[in-house]
């Protein structure tokens, strides 16, 4: 088992920036591979970016064109997700995930375990 436990969502304005947090526990953090995601009320979760074991092997999301990144400190049992220039549409609960497989995910049903997840909301 995993426990992920999300911080540093809030209300923010456009253009602003937060950074996000996923302090894991349990098993080995080091055997997982990371992934944030998002998800509005009614819709599908939402691949945003992932991370690899390694530290350094991160995927993002088509849409972000460079705006957020993804970062984690396997020491530390730590994610991060560092969001700028947040838009509007950035608006949504954001989600951690970690995945026993290899590689990236961008599906729901790649990840085992999950956090509950913290508020993202912009403001225009």
């Amino acid at each position: 088992q995993v426990q992920l436990v999300e911080s540093g969502g809030g209300l923010v304005q456009a253009g602003g920036s937060l950074r996000l947090a996923c302090a894991a526990s349990g098993r080995t953090f080091s055997d997982y591979g990371m992934g944030w995601f998002r998800q509005v009320l009614g819709k599908e979760r939402e691949f945003v970016a992932g991370i690899l074991r390694n530290e350094a092997t991160t995927l993002y999301a088509d849409f972000l064109k460079g705006r957020f990144t993804i970062s984690r400190d396997n020491a530390n049992n730590m994610v991060y997700l560092q969001m700028n220039s947040l838009k509007p549409d950035d608006t949504a609960v954001y989600y951690c995930g970690a995945r026993r497989g290899y590689g990236f995910s961008r599906t729901r049903t790649g990840y085992d375990y999950w956090g509950q997840g913290t508020q993202v909301t912009v403001s225009s």
